[in-house]
């Protein structure tokens, strides 16, 4: 298969937790700047009122049918009009297969509703780059395309730690979002790793080590990643190995 670029956004410090070269990085840096440069401008843009406050969005009980009021074509159309850098894209498409995935096995009656979720959850992080913000200005975006409100408080518990003024993860679907979002960034660099390029050849030997090496993808915040395992309730090599599985699942 095709090389796999996988991003996160869950350490909003950085922009990308895949693996690099040390030449890479440097040829990285002029492109991350000017990132940095835009992100500024774009900022100025944002209400000054979003930062200050949190508007209530509605919790999302256990056991309901769900509607997210847009389509996944429409989701993805919106993703990309906030979104032109394909890295971006690429990391929203990546979770929203897992969250599809792991929609089937937990809460297969709301498998599309799981899937807009994983898609949309970095919606303004490319325009709109902080740390309080992140997913705040997307609940604005959302509303204004009239997307069910419930969307966007699914999206805001993956940035609870950052902001606490957020709603905490509580629906299965938050916290397999919260494991999703960093511990896929993971897989994808040592996915890079291979020889093969290939998420067939992913095991949880290779994963671990690369788990231990702080250097390795350094922008994976590994704290993040065992506290996706602790929402969940399993041990964190457990959760490595089913996301593995659902990783292969989802990239042939």
């Amino acid at each position: 298969m095709a090389a796999v670029e996988i991003p996160t956004m869950k350490t909003l410090k950085d922009s990308t937790c895949t693996n690099v070269a040390e030449d890479e990085t440097k040829a990285e840096e002029p492109k991350a700047e000017e990132a940095k440069d835009s992100s500024t401008e774009k900022k100025e843009e944002a209400p000054a009122e979003a930062a200050g406050a949190v508007e209530s969005t509605p919790s999302i009980p256990e056991g309901t049918k769900l509607d997210a009021g847009i389509s996944y074509e429409d989701a993805l159309e919106l993703l990309k009009k906030y979104n032109e850098d394909p890295f971006h894209i690429t990391h929203g498409e990546t979770v929203s297969k897992l969250m599809r995935y792991y929609a089937k096995k937990f809460d297969p009656e709301n498998e599309e509703f799981w899937a807009v979720v994983g898609l949309l959850h970095d919606l303004d992080w490319e325009k709109w780059q902080d740390e309080k913000l992140h997913t705040i200005k997307t609940a604005e975006l959302l509303k204004e395309a009239g997307v069910n409100m419930q969307v966007a408080h699914a999206i805001e518990t993956h940035n609870y730690d950052n902001n606490n003024d957020l709603p905490a993860p509580e629906h299965k679907m938050e916290r397999v979002l919260w494991a999703c979002d960093e511990l896929s960034g993971l897989l994808g660099a040592v996915v890079l790793m291979y020889p093969s390029h290939s998420a067939q050849d992913l095991n949880l030997k290779s994963v671990k080590k690369k788990f231990k090496d702080k250097r390795f993808a350094a922008g994976c915040d590994r704290d993040n990643i065992r506290r996706g395992a602790e929402l969940n309730g399993i041990e964190l090599d457990d959760l490595m190995n089913s996301m593995i599985e659902a990783y292969k699942a989802t990239n042939d």
